[in-house]
């Protein structure tokens, strides 16, 4: 059966299900829910039978179903305040409670302006089925699976909506105006390329386009040797993926910053507090911080901005701009506000993750960056700060192959000098200093006020018996960072092994640190 609500047609029928998630900019899971509630809007439904239907009796926490039905109330243009078309019944359960047009009995009310879907309230894209150029129709399979795995992994990804295959894939074979495909599917971005399979060689071209516009936001070229057609798609696939997550970052703040001040939604906002925080300064860290409270006090579920206020809150704590203790408790409960909102958020993990770092709880800490780095596999960030807390906890090599592939997968990201710098510490850790010290210096080379690598730099050429450069680090720390001292060092940088925390420390001391 097909109903009309809040200028949408909701189709029940289970193989429309998809297609209907993306013309109200929900994800699948939440437009399951949504039918369900109306399929029996006669009765108040209980957890477990939304489990049973929607999950299909998996376990889910009780934070993953709330967030659901926020997310299915805010499609449909309801709140958990209002509760005007979803309402929760204590201890019982929730009910759809909303009225409803049988589309069939409305057929020609709704204009098909109305009936298009509206661009959701963050980035949506969609993924073209990549072009075989190769001139046999046989190798269709490859660009086609380009295609899908790149769908598969910006779905990960939960800032952005992606298009379902189903929808983006009917385009295939056709020449059609970007700004037709925004409008049919709702998308604010595409992203279309080309295969070339000759000779045991094969070249994929990528290109990301902004649909208002009509402007290329991005583009690269990939050549690569076809020993493993299967490694070469998941590497093109990683390399995309990642390259293409902060071109759209950068192009939705540019958005927002056109906008008027007094307009801002809080995904603006967001947008905005992530240009700040990639500057990765103290006076940059705080316009951030300000931003992020800004969009919570909008939207206090807000899980993402949650998130990067969380990882705010503890790098100005770790660059040692704000003051460990008072730094602390904002930041854990923003991680674990950004977890009940949205337990399968990379970003949110990633926040927790370091508050208990920085508390010391380094088996904790470990596991929360191995989930999300198990929710978002290119996740560079991520990879980048989980290999520090396996250089905090002596585990240097696994410490520099993560930090080397957060630089991998994301070659031109803005905190490239931290990733420098998290490699660097983990060759120190390794006794390797000639290493450590040139990954050090080009770190501050890229930021010459990146407070961590003037540390490394420091404590690496001191122990290299390179006393000049030690001392000349010294000096570049402290003006970066003028409350550094061998007390400070101590106590504020989260080393397991007590050795290990002496041999840091005793590595300043030479440098001729107080």
């Amino acid at each position: 059966m097909r109903f009309l609500f809040s200028n949408h047609v909701l189709d029940t029928d289970r193989r429309e299900l998809r297609r209907g998630s993306e013309q109200i900019g929900v994800e699948p899971q939440v437009f399951d829910l949504l039918v369900y509630l109306v399929q029996n809007r006669d009765r108040v439904v209980s957890k477990d039978d939304m489990i049973a239907s929607v999950w299909g009796g998996r376990i889910v926490s009780d934070s993953t179903l709330t967030s659901r039905i926020n997310a299915a109330r805010k499609a449909i243009g309801d709140s958990g305040e209002e509760q005007r078309l979803i309402r929760t019944v204590a201890r019982k359960g929730v009910r759809f409670v909303g009225d409803l047009l049988d589309a069939a009995e409305k057929a020609g009310s709704v204009s098909a302006e109305a009936a298009r879907p509206a661009l959701p309230d963050r980035p949506a894209i969609a993924v073209l089925p990549f072009v075989n150029m190769s001139g046999d129709a046989e190798q269709d399979y490859f660009s086609e699976g380009i295609s899908e795995d790149i769908i598969t992994a910006l779905s990960k990804l939960r800032w952005f909506l992606v298009i379902a295959r189903n929808s983006s894939f009917t385009y295939k074979g056709k020449a059609v105006h970007l700004a037709q495909i925004g409008d049919e599917l709702g998308v604010n971005y595409v992203l279309e390329g080309s295969v070339r399979k000759d000779e045991g060689r094969v070249r994929i071209t990528a290109q990301l386009n902004n649909v208002a516009t009509g402007s290329h936001i991005w583009a690269e070229r990939y050549d690569r040797n076809l020993s493993d057609v299967f490694a070469v798609q998941d590497e093109i696939t990683e390399a995309i993926v990642a390259a293409i997550e902060p071109q759209i970052y950068a192009a939705e703040n540019f958005r927002a910053q056109r906008k008027p001040p007094d307009s801002l939604d809080a995904w603006d906002l967001v947008m905005r507090a992530l240009a700040h925080y990639w500057r990765v300064t103290r006076q940059d860290n705080v316009v951030a911080q300000a931003l992020l409270e800004k969009a919570t006090s909008i939207d206090p579920n807000y899980g993402q901005a949650l998130g990067v206020l969380a990882n705010s809150y503890m790098f100005s704590a770790h660059m040692g701009w704000a003051d460990l203790a008072t730094a602390a408790p904002v930041a854990e409960r923003a991680a674990h506000a950004a977890i009940r909102s949205d337990s399968e958020d990379a970003w949110a993990h990633l926040a927790l993750g370091h508050v208990y770092l920085m508390a010391r709880r380094f088996d904790d800490s470990l596991a929360e960056y191995e989930t999300a780095l198990r929710l978002n596999p290119n996740f560079a960030m991520a990879q980048a700060y989980y290999g520090l807390c396996l250089s905090y906890n002596s585990r240097w090599q696994e410490a520099d192959e993560a930090a080397r592939r957060a630089i991998r997968l994301s070659p031109r990201d803005p905190l490239r000098a931290i990733y420098c710098g998290i490699v660097s510490y983990a060759r120190f850790v390794g006794r390797d200093y000639a290493e450590a010290i040139k990954l050090a210096r080009e770190a501050v080379r890229q930021r010459a006020d990146f407070v961590g690598g003037h540390r490394v730099l420091t404590a690496a050429a001191a122990m290299a018996g390179q006393t000049d450069v030690a001392k000349a680090a010294l000096l570049d720390l402290k003006r970066a960072q003028p409350n550094v001292s061998l007390a400070w060092i101590a106590t504020n940088i989260p080393i397991r092994h007590a050795a290990e925390r002496e041999h840091y420390v005793e590595a300043f001391r030479k440098a001729g640190l107080g």
